[in-house]
């Protein structure tokens, strides 16, 4: 019987200098596999974190880079942002390898481990973008809550200007005040799904806050990983 194939993870980044502390997406320490990144010159935060459909040559370039990544030998497919969850039916059409753009796409698999009465609600990066086409993409309920981080706080602040330098602990309470609003608004919410791709590095201490379990794009991958290898964090 042959030995199962290594699993090597390909991600496809937007073009960013912001920093990417570990925990992200885009921070080798992330991961104890081996990894390959492929930068899509064309994809910058304003051209992806949008309401509208994404351009038709974007996603040919995310095609186009993916494609790379498997000639690399990229066993699955990611991205470095969630809104990319409306190219999710396009690249797995063409790739040859699973492709799991966002973290979004746990929605339904969450809300299915949940009591009775209770609800997934979502962190994203901008809520004014996220609508109900990037929550049918990801096979979620057009009524799923959402909270944003767009009042100016200093992730915002960091991600939509593109700056390198970055206040972890303002991140983090930026991030944890997102989770308590999605909580005193939707007293039943039963799990938080992370959009953002940089929201992994805080996911634990938001989890500890709101006493629920959180879940983002590393969790996903990790399961999806194994039992080749898991996620380092």
């Amino acid at each position: 019987m042959a030995a199962p194939r290594s699993a090597v993870l390909g991600v496809l980044m937007l073009k960013t200098e912001f920093p990417r502390p570990p925990g992200d997406v885009g921070n080798p320490a992330t991961w104890s596999v081996p990894i390959r990144y492929r930068v899509v010159e064309a994809a910058h935060v304003a051209s992806v974190v949008r309401s509208g459909p994404l351009p038709e040559a974007l996603v040919a370039a995310f095609i186009s880079a993916g494609g790379a990544l498997v000639e690399e030998g990229a066993t699955l497919i990611t991205t470095s942002c969630g809104f990319l969850v409306t190219a999710q039916k396009a690249l797995a059409e063409v790739l040859p390898v699973p492709v799991v753009t966002s973290s979004l796409l746990q929605i339904p698999q969450v809300q299915a481990g949940l009591p009775a009465g209770r609800r997934v609600g979502v962190i994203t990066f901008d809520s004014r973008c996220l609508t109900a086409r990037h929550l049918a993409a990801a096979g979620a309920p057009a009524d799923t809550p959402v909270v944003g981080l767009e009042d100016g706080g200093e992730l915002y602040r960091v991600i939509s200007g593109d700056l390198t330098q970055l206040d972890r602990a303002a991140a983090a309470a930026d991030v944890r005040a997102a989770g308590h609003r999605l909580k005193a608004a939707h007293p039943d919410l039963g799990a938080v799904v992370l959009e953002c791709t940089n929201l992994p590095p805080y996911r634990a201490a938001l989890a500890k806050s709101l006493n629920l379990p959180v879940h983002d794009l590393v969790t996903l991958l990790r399961d999806r990983l194994a039992p080749h290898a898991r996620a380092g964090i």
